[in-house]
């Protein structure tokens, strides 16, 4: 009898998120899109376009699959093993979508916890403490994938250590013209030209205010969350947008990032060069600083930087950071260079940032140069072509103490995520390591003063 009345709540609670998914939210402004739907209303029919709509019943068809299963077991971590598997079913049928329409229910999907969700802890070996913040794993998705802070509780419930929302700026604004996001599957790459596209300031903070009141943990809730703030295009004082994001963002933040290495943005990578970095960076503390804090006090600061830097880029950057007491370097962001494995691909001549494999070799130089550069003293994260648990542990090695991916999720999907914490862990105890701490860096001290 109880298995039965399982059942029938589970197909009526199905029934009724794919009943939701058919219906458009009003007033609700797509990242990625045109701001142009503005008075939507639940009895008009839907806009999306027809490959939106069927990847929603598509998606919505697997989960009902999935969903049924439920009563099968009452031991929840088997279960919550079992949905991620199961969810590689839909990874074919996003495969079919434009990558921005894919991109856009996948994040309606975390929104709605149409998603599977994390039941099982992190193995021991993987938390670790930074900045006064716990991480249950050091394994992150980075910004750009949930802009607007739309699916925070969603994607966090995957079992990420931590998510980073942003880049936020302060005004909305459409972003470059579309088609901007393109696909190099043989590579497991991204080219992207967003251009900081986004629902800005306040749409975000008063998301974040929604999480904030319901926090038990990080800001965010069972997790860390991190917010990633930008300029807008038009923008003529840099600092001022800057400033304008901490003073809306920072109380809802476990940390913040300075955003100054976009390659959609024109002009914002000029605002890495040491003089201009220190200038902006002093103005972002003390816009953080002269606001009231608690106990735990003010939310640590980071720079993410790019790949596309010389020698003397990079010590001017660790000058600056060690000078200024930044908390943290994130290392790196999109490159505009196409390695040679990406050159023969076609798509390789659309302008725009390049992610995933193809960016790990050159964002880990870049990561053990800054390592080095920095002797150890500042938490780095390190980002950039992360798509396996043995990727992440070069990382740290490399010298990062937290990691982030963005490219292999958007491929993978949930199922990578489990996939590469335990990868992590065998890796660490097969080197003999007891903790993450004890591995970062390990690439760099051999034979270095480090």
């Amino acid at each position: 009898m109880s298995r039965r009345i399982a059942f029938g709540f589970m197909k009526g609670s199905v029934t009724q998120k794919l009943k939701s998914m058919a219906v458009p939210i009003a007033n609700r402004r797509h990242y990625c899109s045109s701001s142009s739907s503005s008075s939507a209303t639940a009895t008009h029919k839907s806009n999306l376009p027809p490959s939106s709509r069927m990847g929603r019943l598509l998606t919505g068809a697997v989960i009902g699959l999935v969903g049924g299963a439920y009563v099968s077991t009452l031991d929840e971590p088997t279960f919550s093993g079992w949905l991620f598997s199961a969810s590689k079913l839909a990874n074919p049928l996003f495969a079919l979508l434009d990558p921005e329409v894919a991109h856009r229910l996948a994040i309606s999907a975390a929104a709605r916890g149409l998603v599977p969700k994390e039941k099982r802890p992190d193995q021991q070996i993987l938390g670790l403490e930074v900045w006064g913040r716990r991480f249950s794993n050091p394994i992150g998705l980075s910004a750009g994938f949930d802009k607007n802070a739309e699916a925070v509780d969603g994607l966090l419930g995957l079992g990420f250590g931590f998510v980073e929302v942003g880049s936020v700026t302060p005004l909305p604004q459409e972003g470059n013209p579309k088609p901007r996001m393109f696909r190099l599957r043989d590579q497991g790459a991204i080219i992207n030209r967003c251009g900081f596209n986004g629902d800005g300031i306040a749409a975000v903070a008063k998301r974040l205010e929604a999480q904030h009141e319901a926090k038990h943990g990080g800001k965010a809730g069972p997790g860390i969350l991190g917010v990633n703030i930008g300029k807008n295009k038009t923008s003529e004082d840099a600092a001022a947008d800057y400033v304008q994001g901490v003073h809306s963002l920072s109380q809802y933040a476990d940390y913040l990032v300075i955003n100054v290495s976009s390659p959609n943005t024109p002009g914002l990578r000029q605002l890495q060069g040491r003089n201009q970095l220190k200038d902006l960076v002093k103005k972002v503390k003390a816009a953080r600083d002269e606001m009231k804090w608690g106990k735990e006090g003010p939310p640590p600061l980071l720079v993410k930087i790019a790949p596309d830097l010389s020698k003397q880029d990079l010590e001017d950057i660790a000058a600056v950071a060690l000078d200024l007491s930044l908390d943290g370097l994130i290392i790196s962001n999109t490159t505009i260079s196409r390695p040679e494995v990406v050159a023969i691909n076609p798509v390789s001549k659309e302008s725009g940032g390049l992610s995933g494999k193809p960016l790990f070799s050159l964002s880990n130089d870049i990561l053990k140069d800054v390592y080095v550069l920095t002797k150890g003293k500042i938490p780095l994260v390190g980002c950039g072509g992360v798509s396996s648990g043995e990727d992440a542990y070069k990382k740290i090695r490399a010298g990062a103490t937290l990691v982030q991916l963005y490219s292999a999720f958007a491929y993978g999907g949930p199922a990578l995520i489990p996939q590469i914490k335990a990868e992590l862990a065998d890796c660490l105890k097969r080197d003999g390591f007891k903790s993450i701490y004890e591995a970062v860096g390990a690439d760099c001290r051999s034979g270095s003063d480090v």
